[in-house]
């Protein structure tokens, strides 16, 4: 029997390590290159609002392919490139598109200079644990034989009966750690605003929706944002945050609809291609509402790029 956020991690690195993540999936980074070239705009713009202090390192957790950087270095060419990526497949691929980077295993090895990090569906594939209340009271999932065992926990919460609550602790650890660093950091992934109890737990295998216990290490395992608990953490450590804010809102305030069209009219074989991207970057019927932004900066540093407040337009 093993605890089901330990049984999350273990399926999971077993999955990044032999597998072909975007063979299942695809994430924004993939789908068009405006999407690393505004966050390289972004960056660029916000180390300059930082007093573009020397020594700065630009560092993306969960880089994927190296998709994401690539674009950004386009606009950005910082010269410190930090990559968080423990799949030795994973780097070998980033490699290919950035190979002066420098990989780590954990944020802890990364030099303790001025630092703006990104990630892109990163925290969504952190363990969590998982709490259901039943009459009894609280109870925590393990999992045994494919299948959840409930045992009886300390954990409070005062939601109603049958609620589940799922707790990403690597994820607010990791908050913490940039929190106490005076980092800036930006998240772009998918969960509620709120912290509302639910149970988001998936797995997705081929494309397809898939049991989370069966066959592990064969699907991706995820599990949905509770910003809110990462805003508290990031306050607790004397860190302001800033947003949720929908994808869709974000990506439109930084220009992703100038950028395609004047990449369509340089290029209007990939037209259509680029059009049908930025709308599925910003369909709230797609991952316009349910993805968000959410930044993290040292207090009372004024409002980063996206974040002003602005009336979404549609796509």
């Amino acid at each position: 029997m093993i605890r089901f956020d330990h049984f999350m991690a273990q399926a999971n690195n077993a999955f990044y390590a032999a597998h072909d993540p975007f063979a299942d999936f695809v994430t924004a980074p993939e789908l068009t290159q405006v999407f690393g070239e505004l966050l390289g705009a972004w960056a660029k713009i916000v180390w300059q609002m930082m007093g573009s202090p020397p020594g700065l390192i630009i560092a993306e957790a969960g880089p994927g392919r190296g998709t994401l950087m690539a674009d950004l270095l386009r606009v950005f060419p910082a010269p410190q490139i930090h990559l968080i990526e423990t799949s030795l497949r994973l780097r070998a691929e980033q490699a290919k598109r950035l190979p002066h980077a420098i990989w780590h295993e954990t944020l802890d090895t990364i030099p303790h200079q001025p630092l703006i990090l990104i990630a892109n569906e990163f925290l969504d594939a952190l363990p969590v644990r998982q709490f259901i209340r039943r009459e009894t009271g609280w109870m925590e999932r393990h999992v045994e034989n494919a299948a959840y065992v409930e045992i009886p926990s300390d954990f409070v919460s005062d939601d109603p009966i049958g609620s589940v609550r799922e707790i990403n602790e690597p994820a607010l650890a990791f908050i913490t750690a940039l929190a106490r660093r005076r980092a800036i950091a930006l998240f772009i992934d998918y969960g509620a605003a709120t912290g509302a109890a639910a149970e988001t737990v998936q797995a997705i295998h081929a494309g397809q929706y898939a049991n989370p216990l069966a066959n592990p290490g064969a699907a991706d395992i995820t599990a949905h944002v509770d910003f809110l608990a990462l805003a508290q953490a990031a306050q607790a450590a004397g860190a302001a945050t800033q947003g949720p804010i929908p994808q869709n809102r974000f990506l439109t305030a930084l220009g992703l609809f100038q950028r395609t069209d004047a990449l369509a009219q340089k290029n209007p074989a990939r037209t259509e291609n680029l059009k049908r991207s930025a709308r599925r970057l910003t369909a709230p019927e797609a991952m316009g509402t349910l993805f968000k932004a959410f930044a993290l900066c040292p207090q009372n540093f004024p409002a980063l790029p996206g974040f002003e407040k602005i009336e979404p337009q549609k796509c």
